[in-house]
């Protein structure tokens, strides 16, 4: 299905990007300062920027540039193309979802399992109370208080000048966590409610039930038989939260000024810059899609009766 959905996505972006309030040629001409006016000076514009055919020629142009030459095409507003455009910005938000989709699973993986093993305890209502926080509370709020807080209080802000990882690594972690750690902790509410709600039943499985009757301790019953396959929900889950981390990195990547594909995803809208807001949503588009083929060919590792059947 991979193929099919690509096409369609691929049709999507580039049919919905149109449809936005706006021309660039119109916001072009009036750049110049009304020096370029009139019909000729609008067929002119058009011409260069590859407009002046029906749309099913552009779509078929640029699709054609990404099968046959691996080209997203020219930025209609930037002297880069699209792919060196994407290319220089991918990895920050790259980075920024790897760590944000990291401190959610190190926070809500482990209070989860410890909300199933102690059941309706003062620690399990503190861990679902500590969830429905994460969950409710905006990203965006948290991130302008966390930035602006600290700075009002204690004349303190976090950098915003960025540092490439490969220039200076600490530097670039120091920068980088804690608008990952306000990603992630949103996301680690979803996953301790999901870990919690599926590590309960399989607690309840007869197996596990056979394990603990066996003698074995509670660290050995849950690490070696009960982990595994309350996974598949939680791996799920993270699948389909992949574009939340992306979609969100756009907010928090203006926040803590961090060049990503938010930012330039942005801008690009503002400029009405077509081809490059559908290069942006086709990559994003393609790996949200190739990240969840990897997480259903991961279910066969943590029950493998999915490989047998």
């Amino acid at each position: 299905m991979v193929i099919p959905t690509i096409f369609i996505v691929s049709i999507v972006v580039f049919v919905s990007v149109r449809f936005l309030p706006g021309d660039i040629v119109e916001l072009m001409l009036a750049e110049q300062g009304g020096l370029l006016r009139g019909t000729k000076a609008r067929e002119h514009v058009e011409e260069l920027l590859g407009l002046d055919v029906p749309a099913h020629v552009q779509y078929l142009r640029w699709v054609g540039g990404i099968v046959f030459h691996g080209s997203l095409g020219d930025s209609l507003t930037n002297a880069k193309t699209v792919t060196q455009l994407i290319g220089d910005r991918l990895p920050v938000t790259l980075e920024l979802g790897a760590l944000s989709m990291l401190v959610s699973l190190a926070i809500g993986i482990p209070i989860g399992i410890y909300s199933s093993i102690r059941q309706d305890t003062i620690g399990d209502y503190i861990g679902r109370s500590i969830a429905i926080v994460a969950i409710s509370v905006p990203h965006f709020w948290l991130g302008i208080m966390v930035f602006l807080y600290p700075s009002i209080h204690f004349n303190w802000s976090p950098r915003v000048q960025y540092v490439g990882f490969f220039e200076d690594p600490m530097a670039n972690l120091g920068m980088m966590i804690i608008p990952a750690t306000i990603l992630g902790l949103i996301l680690s509410g979803q996953v301790m409610r999901m870990m919690r709600t599926t590590m309960l039943e399989v607690l309840r499985q007869d197996y596990v039930r056979t394990a603990y009757a066996k003698g074995l301790k509670q660290r050995v019953v849950i690490n070696r038989h009960a982990l595994k396959n309350a996974m598949i929900p939680v791996v799920t889950l993270i699948g389909i939260s992949l574009p939340f981390l992306i979609g969100g990195s756009l907010v928090i990547e203006q926040i803590f000024a961090l060049p990503g594909l938010g930012r330039l995803m942005l801008t690009s809208l503002e400029a009405r810059d077509y081809t490059t807001v559908s290069g942006i949503n086709l990559v994003v588009a393609l790996f949200v899609i190739l990240f969840n083929v990897v997480i259903d060919i991961s279910y066969s590792w943590l029950d493998p009766r999915i490989r047998q059947q």
